[in-house]
């Protein structure tokens, strides 16, 4: 399979009191964290080590290696270690345990890929690009972020 031919159905899920988990503490996870934060707060962070600005985000932090018996109870799983076989064996490990992950960088090991979203009230605009273009997708969030601003597109 080519990444050209990956299709990934655009859906809301209910993450209301449902277990997050992000694997990874550099960077990459970082980043990926603080996009969660603007929308749920019920995410546990799994990594022998953290930057400071993760720190700053509401999340529970466990400092550790981690372990396939770390997935246990959790409904989704986003994977950002920066080392590639790591990721692989989580997503396998996930895999197994019949959990949906996403693979930060990797969507051909992706059970879900995160739009760009822009969030108003309980209004979710969300754009994505089929995991093919973030650039694009963020490009054209941000278009429509600034048309909101200005007063062009009205959320009512």
């Amino acid at each position: 399979m080519k990444r050209e031919d990956l299709v990934f159905m655009p859906i809301s899920l209910n993450v209301t009191n449902k277990k997050i988990l992000l694997v990874g503490g550099g960077k990459v996870a970082t980043h990926k964290g603080s996009i969660m934060a603007r929308i749920v707060s019920n995410v546990t962070v799994i990594s022998p080590d953290f930057t400071d600005e993760i720190r700053q985000l509401p999340f529970t932090f466990i400092e550790k290696e981690y372990e396939k018996t770390d997935l246990e109870g959790f409904f989704l799983i986003y994977v950002c270690t920066g080392n590639h076989e790591l990721n692989s064996q989580i997503k396998a490990d996930a895999e197994e345990l019949g959990i949906l992950t996403s693979v930060c960088d990797a969507p051909m090991l992706c059970d879900f890929v995160s739009p760009a979203v822009h969030k108003e009230g309980h209004v979710t605009i969300s754009v994505g690009s089929n995991a093919q273009n973030v650039y694009q997708s963020v490009a054209i969030r941000n278009q429509i972020t600034q048309l909101i601003t200005d007063g062009l597109l009205k959320i009512d």
